[in-house]
């Protein structure tokens, strides 16, 4: 079991590198100036490539954390509430990961309407998330 555990951990974080970093493209992105098509045809091949790669790397981390859960029996029996509490913030986390897919769709299609600094802020969503998450499992507060 602590080998599955640790690897759910490496692909969490690994899979969270890509959501801190891709929205930090999006901000680039949304500066680029009108005539600087180089320079935006870079960042979405950069942003197109780590939304793939973060999204392989999402795979082994959610098939793993359902092992260790329905297999393993981590969380499972009762007063376990963090569980509860940590799959719905793993769906918000999901969710986050198609908004930045969503995203990086419109940029493509030259139709992106938020601004830089919308974006600076929607990159600090994802910290919160992974302190949330890591909060519940270490702590387990309910």
């Amino acid at each position: 079991m602590l080998w599955v555990k640790a690897f759910h951990i490496v692909f969490v974080a690994a899979w969270f590198a890509g959501l801190f970093y891709l929205p930090r493209i999006f901000v680039n992105l949304a500066s680029v100036p009108a005539d600087s098509h180089a320079e935006r045809e870079r960042l979405l091949l950069m942003a197109r490539r780590l939304y793939r790669f973060a999204g392989i790397l999402a795979i082994p981390a959610l098939g793993l954390g359902l092992l260790l859960w329905l297999y393993y029996g981590i969380g499972r029996g009762p007063g376990n509430y963090w569980l509860h509490a940590k799959l719905l913030l793993v769906v918000g986390t999901i969710g986050y990961h198609h908004v930045c897919g969503a995203s990086l769709r419109r940029f493509e299609q030259f139709a992106n309407k938020r601004s830089e600094r919308w974006f600076r802020v929607f990159n600090e969503v994802t910290v919160l998330l992974f302190a949330a998450i890591v909060v519940l499992v270490v702590v387990k507060p309910f």
